[in-house]
């Protein structure tokens, strides 16, 4: 049979699968977890749990699933040949945890993790866990001046780092900030800008001065430390701090939320629950990186709380990599944000590559428009797919969409409140506004971070006194209590005292055939305040201009949502977890259109 019969046969039995689902999906056992039905008045709503919260450190967890499925793989890293088991899995964590209590770390200390998706990375991770300690993600793109920044300002005892990676030489940014580290003993770093860093910890065959190597530490804990590490388990509480993740700093300097075991296992779990993960043999390809909450909770802790087998394609996110690991590895689910779906589905080798096992997955980070969902369910197999929103500050789900939500309602919204999650819509005055009016996301409950690490200023603005966080999110809920996100508060646009949301513009511009993806903002205008810019990437081959662009819109949006300004690009500025920086485009476009001296009234 040749190779594309073989696809065409292999897409067809996918589809047979999926529908085969659809049908099974009528007789779901009471173990499921459905979607409750009804009708709201106003923008308030508490997501309905039939499942109590999960009262267990990540430290127990781990034990009772390594129990329970010993010998189901745990994890596959693709690109180093790496595949352990649960048990292998657990024993290689109690390594490393033992030579952490070797080194003196304690509960309570804070150990930053930097570098990309490796095995490493998920061992740090499940090892700081089971002693207590702090784990701080450390963004693999930060510089050596926003790496001084994050260890100072959460007070990190400890730092494992990657080597390099891409073009990023880490030790040589660690010297840059820690001269003491070419000459010191490893262990006994002293530096009075960074006091309480003293172990730094490197991955790698290559030894570096003044560190220690990561599979050093691994055979450092003897019985002693075991001993001390079996009597963690019992003491460790689940509402202490276990993780501190960085906001983007997009404006002003990054804030360390600070989240619970309760937090994290939480909202992996009940995540999990609305993707079927209970009932089902999983296997979840894993693209975001792990220092996101994206990657790290909705991804690797889905291994503790629901027994599901990770595979993690690359040490950071390549589109032809990511279909390889589903092709060969067989995923059933696949994770990523709407930029990472796009550069997937427009692959040139996209269709070289069988996705016919996979049913869900989720798509997250930021808003995604309904046309890249929709192509995802339809040439991706993903008919499950849900479509997730949360912030770092909550864990970070707090509304999901069910899979047996009508079609429609799944692709062009952000689903229903998470279990024992509060929503609410407020206006300008904290009031609840009615359903479907625009206004402040707010969320109260269990996945609500412990605040901003030394930061309670910065805590209070965000967590009132009552509990509900501000998302600082434009939002509205319907009468069925779907959420639609409408964009930022700080990405609003007001153009001559019309408000615009970018989001809205961005949806109708997908709509025209010769777009593959848009980002809108607003620049300066001295009469009208905002004006409108479209940052328009087109599918590979094809041309346009800015009034051809125009004239489409033309009579089908209001006026004032006619971009002023069209810009060209092949790609967007990106975070590492593929988020658009739209506070740099706006930067690029005021400075490329000549913008710089007005100075809106």
């Amino acid at each position: 049979m040749t190779r594309r019969l073989l696809i065409k046969y292999s897409r067809n039995l996918g589809w047979f699968v999926n529908n085969r689902y659809a049908q099974s999906r009528r007789h779901l056992s009471t173990d499921s977890v459905h979607e409750k039905t009804g009708k709201l008045d106003w923008s308030y709503v508490h997501g309905p749990a039939e499942r109590p919260l999960i009262g267990k450190t990540i430290g127990r967890l781990l034990d009772e699933t390594s129990d329970r499925c010993g010998d189901r793989t745990a994890y596959v890293f693709c690109r180093d040949g790496i595949r352990k088991n649960f048990t292998e899995f657990r024993n290689e964590v109690d390594r490393l945890a033992a030579g952490f209590l070797a080194l003196g770390l304690k509960p309570g200390d804070r150990v930053g993790m930097w570098g990309p998706n490796t095995e490493e990375w998920v061992l740090t991770q499940y090892a700081t866990a089971r002693v207590g300690i702090i784990l701080v993600n450390i963004n693999p793109a930060y510089q050596a001046k926003e790496l001084e920044f994050a260890l100072r300002k959460v007070g990190c005892k400890a730092i494992v780092a990657a080597s390099e990676f891409k073009t990023q030489d880490y030790y040589q940014m660690l010297f840059h900030i820690n001269h003491e580290l070419a000459f010191c003993k490893p262990g006994q770093l002293k530096n009075p800008h960074l006091p309480e860093l003293s172990i730094v910890i490197m991955l790698g065959k290559k030894k570096f001065p003044g560190t220690f190597a990561f599979d050093d530490v691994l055979s450092m804990g003897g019985s002693d430390e075991e001993k001390e590490l079996q009597r963690l388990q019992n003491k460790l509480q689940f509402d202490q701090p276990i993780n501190i993740q960085f906001t983007s700093g997009t404006t002003g300097q990054p804030k360390g939320a600070t989240l619970t075991h309760h937090n994290i296992v939480n909202n992996a779990y009940f995540v999990g629950l609305r993707m079927d993960y209970h009932r089902r043999d999983t296997r979840i390809c894993i693209s975001p990186p792990l220092y996101h909450c994206f990657g790290m909770v909705l991804g690797s802790l889905m291994s503790l709380v629901h027994g599901a087998t990770l595979i993690f394609p690359s040490p950071s996110f390549e589109p032809e990599a990511a279909l390889k690991a589903v092709h060969d590895e067989k995923c059933t689910a696949l994770y990523g944000t709407p930029t990472m779906f796009i550069d997937m589905l427009n692959h040139q080798n996209f269709s070289s590559y069988h996705l016919g096992s996979l049913y869900t997955g989720i798509i997250g980070g930021t808003p995604c428009p309904v046309a890249i969902v929709k192509q995802v369910v339809k040439n991706m197999y993903m008919s499950y797919i849900t479509v997730c929103y949360g912030t770092t500050e909550n864990s970070p789900v707090t509304l999901q969409s069910f899979m047996e939500s009508p079609f429609e309602k799944r692709v062009s919204s952000v689903g229903k409140a998470s279990a024992h999650v509060e929503l609410k819509v407020v206006n300008s005055e904290g009031d609840i506004v009615p359903v479907n009016t625009v206004g402040e996301l707010c969320t109260r409950g269990y996945a609500t971070m412990l605040g901003y690490w030394g930061d309670e200023d910065r805590t209070r603005e965000v967590v009132k006194p009552d509990g509900w966080y501000h998302t600082g999110d434009l939002a509205f809920l319907d009468e069925e209590g779907y959420g639609h996100i409408t964009g930022r508060l700080k990405d609003m646009v007001i153009r001559g005292g019309e408000n615009i949301y970018p989001l809205e513009v961005e949806e109708f511009l997908y709509t025209y055939p010769k777009i593959e993806d848009v980002q809108v903002i607003g620049v300066p205008d001295e009469r009208l305040g905002e004006e409108l810019c479209a940052w328009v990437r087109l599918h590979k081959g094809e041309t346009a201009t800015q009034e051809e662009i125009k004239e489409f819109c033309k009579g089908k949006i209001s006026h004032f949502k006619i971009p002023k300004y069209i810009m060209f690009v092949d790609s967007f500025p990106l975070t590492v977890t593929g988020k658009v920086q739209k506070f740099k485009m706006r930067e690029q476009s005021t400075k490329e259109l000549h913008l710089d001296h007005v100075i809106p009234h």
